[in-house]
């Protein structure tokens, strides 16, 4: 006998998960009460077959954290900024256990961890007064996820990446009434080259105009730090950042050991004057200005003028966080040079590890699992991917054969919104993104005179997360405050 076994039920189409919960926070001596939404929307592209609409198609679920002030009695007229951070392949979990959000991880006054676990507090600095937030975890980061039948390669791309991210904030912007809020873009690393882009794309593709991006540890033509074979640019904007690297841990002459900012403004005249000349002669450079430039570039890097001489007086980021400290048997940190960490040996060219890094992630992705199942409401068995390495390769394919450069991106933007403000923060000890290389491209952005002052810069005695270093962060919040404080039409070029 046989028997016919019941039809398979239709799988259910992915769904939307929304957790809300209700808080408050302590921010310059007023409490706040605000709303948190901890979630995964799903997102959805119209399908089209043989030119004929098939509706909506889920590709991917994003997992976000939206803070909102409660006592607003016009939540649309409210600034609101969203935020990521970079990689590729981080989550947003910097930015909102770090500067932004209404928790923060604990770190000593400098920035050091504190012995495992991690620890949360309420972040008497975080932006949740002048503005609501949104943290956004791109696809493969987080708890966001391609949806079943969907690759993931697919966002792993510098133009789907984009995309997909404007989408949501498309997306979430209509479903929460906020087309009339002065909107913000805050990315930090890869993900101010994602906000420039994102200027452009949400203009173009969703005539979305915003008011302002906070750039965080900012990199917008990748030219400025490859240092690829013919490229001299990096070897020049990267010297101030060695300097300020080596004043920190004291490996520079009694002279330029009194005061780092007068000593990084003979570094710059320096990397702009004589060793760009020396870099751009190449071959043709004689003996004695070698030697002369040499011996100047041990002066600002605290290398010895031998190691310079065999390095033809080019000298590596990866290659100088393993040398200035060499015979201390130390390494300096790449994200903050002001971290130190030993190898299995002192003979190689290379570090094993970057040990600022290593300092911050487990205090981070501690805190933040914790956070988001015992404050936010939200659970989940995925594994919260705080930054990994399974977007990789990740694709630039629309950069082909020349650098990744969304700077030009933001110049139309700012052109075609010329209300479009721009503050760059920067860390002096940071060798991943260092300022002088940011400082560079803001400088050759080719604006129209009338647009230049709608960019403003900061500057911070800390490295790439500049804010886990306490009087960072309150000077930064401070800055951030007044950005996004200005009225929309204040904010207008004239």
């Amino acid at each position: 006998m046989t028997t016919t076994q019941p039809a398979a039920a239709p799988a259910m189409p992915p769904a939307d998960q929304l957790v809300q919960t209700q808080h408050t926070v302590v921010i310059n001596g007023v409490e706040i009460a605000y709303t948190a939404t901890a979630g995964v929307i799903i997102m959805k592209e119209e399908a089209e077959k043989d030119g004929v609409s098939a509706g909506e198609q889920a590709r991917a679920g994003i997992f976000f954290v939206a803070y909102t002030r409660d006592d607003v009695s016009d939540a649309s007229r409210r600034p609101l900024t969203f935020a990521f951070n970079g990689g590729p392949g981080s989550s947003s979990v910097w930015l909102h256990l770090g500067l932004l959000g209404p928790q923060r991880v604990l770190m000593t006054e400098e920035g050091w961890p504190l012995p495992p676990p991690g620890r949360l507090a309420p972040n008497p600095y975080s932006l949740l007064d002048v503005s609501d937030l949104v943290f956004i975890d791109p696809v493969s980061t987080g708890y966001s996820r391609p949806v079943a039948g969907e690759s993931a390669k697919q966002f792993h791309d510098f133009r789907k990446d984009i995309e997909s991210v404007g989408d949501f904030i498309r997306l979430y912007t209509s479903r929460y009434g906020r087309w009339l809020s002065p909107k913000y873009l805050a990315g930090e690393s890869y993900g101010t080259t994602r906000a420039a882009g994102l200027a452009g794309y949400l203009q173009e593709r969703h005539g979305l105009y915003l008011n302002g991006l906070m750039l965080i540890s900012a990199v917008l033509h990748f030219q400025t730090l490859s240092f690829d074979h013919g490229n001299d640019l990096p070897y020049m904007l990267f010297l101030p950042a060695y300097t300020a690297t080596a004043f920190y841990h004291r490996r520079l002459e009694p002279e330029l050991q009194r005061d780092l900012v007068a000593t990084l403004r003979a570094a710059e005249a320096f990397a702009f004057g004589d060793y760009a000349l020396a870099l751009l002669q190449g071959d043709q450079l004689d003996p004695a200005t070698f030697e002369r430039i040499a011996t100047q570039l041990a002066r600002y890097t605290g290398l010895s003028r031998d190691y310079i001489a065999r390095s033809r007086l080019r000298i590596r980021d990866d290659r100088f966080v393993k040398e200035l400290l060499r015979d201390q048997h130390r390494t300096v940190g790449r994200l903050d040079s002001r971290f130190t960490g030993s190898d299995r040996d002192a003979v190689g060219e290379t570090v094993e590890l970057d040990p600022s890094l290593a300092a911050i992630t487990g205090p981070y992705t501690a805190a933040l699992n914790h956070y988001v199942r015992e404050q936010l409401g939200f659970s989940s068995d995925l594994p919260y991917e705080i930054l990994t390495e399974r977007v990789w390769p990740w694709s630039f394919n629309d950069h082909q054969n020349r650098y990744v450069d969304v700077a030009e991106t933001l110049r139309r933007a700012m052109h075609r919104n010329p209300a479009l403000r721009v503050h760059v923060a920067s860390g002096y000890y940071d060798l991943a993104t260092p300022y002088f290389a940011t400082r560079y491209t803001l400088n050759h952005l080719a604006l129209d005179p009338a647009l230049r002052r709608q960019i403003s810069e900061s500057f911070y005695p800390a490295g790439h997360m500049m804010y886990i270093q306490e009087t960072s962060l309150a000077a930064l919040k401070a800055v951030l405050a007044d950005f996004v404080a200005v009225a929309p039409e204040e904010g207008a070029s004239q």
